[in-house]
C-alpha cells in the first residue's frame, strides 16, 4: 500500500477506534489491522477490515427502518423519531448511509478501498 495511502488509514482508523458510535467488533477489526500493519498479515488483515467496515455501515434505508422500529425505540429511546426524521432529511439532500461520527470515518476510508488492496 503506497505510504501516503497507509498513513491516511492508520489516522482515519484511530478516528474510528475513538468515535463513540463505533460498534465493538469495528473496534476489534480496526486494532487488529493497525496491529498488522507493516507485518507479514498486512494484507489478509486488511482484506478482512475492508469486509468488516463494509458490512457496519449504515445504509441510510436501513437507518430509516431501524430508528422506525420497535427495535430503534429501544436503541434510541425518545430521540427515534428525530433520528428517522434526521435520516430522511440527509437522504433527501443525497446521503447514502449514515452520518453517525463512526459510518462517516468508515465512509473516508472506504473511499480508499481499491487503494488500500493494491
Amino acid at each position: 500500500m503506497d505510504k501516503t495511502i497507509l498513513n491516511y488509514v492508520v489516522e482515519k482508523t484511530n478516528e474510528l477506534i475513538n468515535a463513540p458510535t463505533c460498534s465493538s467488533e469495528t473496534k476489534e477489526a480496526a486494532q487488529a489491522w493497525l496491529d498488522a500493519v507493516g507485518t507479514d498479515r498486512e494484507a489478509s488483515e486488511t482484506k478482512a477490515y475492508i469486509a468488516e467496515l463494509e458490512a457496519d455501515i449504515m445504509p441510510i434505508d436501513t437507518l430509516i427502518a431501524f430508528a422506525e422500529s420497535d427495535a430503534g425505540a429501544e436503541v434510541f429511546g425518545d430521540d427515534a423519531k428525530n433520528v428517522a426524521a434526521h435520516a430522511k432529511e440527509i437522504k433527501a439532500a443525497g446521503a447514502e448511509y449514515c452520518d453517525c461520527p463512526a459510518c462517516m470515518v468508515v465512509a473516508e476510508i472506504l473511499e480508499k478501498k481499491d487503494d488500500m488492496l493494491k
